[in-house]
């Protein structure tokens, strides 16, 4: 999904919200930003794989979109931290249900699969 569709008015709801979380990374960003504020490197340790550069870009997408916070504290060397606004923290919520299914995908694949 191209970023353009996170601006777009002439589409339906769940395409509205999955436009803002489309890609690798958001969702786990979500997720880790639930537990409260975080430094962008705190985030890339606990994210395997993922770059500073894609990490820069989501976190700026996500704060363009309402659902982060990006506070600059002026202490030397700065210090930036990423927290979830109200939105992002209900959009969050709104996707629980959905992970909830997701895991129990995950376990009747786990159940399907033939022992070894």
């Amino acid at each position: 999904m191209t970023r353009s569709r996170a601006m777009d008015t002439n589409v339906c709801g769940v395409t509205a919200a999955i436009a803002v979380i489309d890609g690798k990374w958001k969702t786990a960003l979500l997720w880790r930003l639930e537990s409260g504020p975080h430094r962008p490197g705190a985030l890339r340790r606990q994210l395997p794989g993922l770059t500073e550069k894609v990490l820069t870009q989501a976190l700026r997408e996500m704060e363009a979109d309402g659902l982060v916070h990006r506070e600059v504290h002026a202490v030397l060397p700065l210090r930036t931290e990423y927290s979830l606004t109200d939105f992002g923290r209900e959009l969050s919520e709104a996707l629980a249900p959905l992970s909830d299914w997701g895991h129990r995908r995950l376990e009747k694949l786990t159940e399907a699969q033939p022992a070894s």
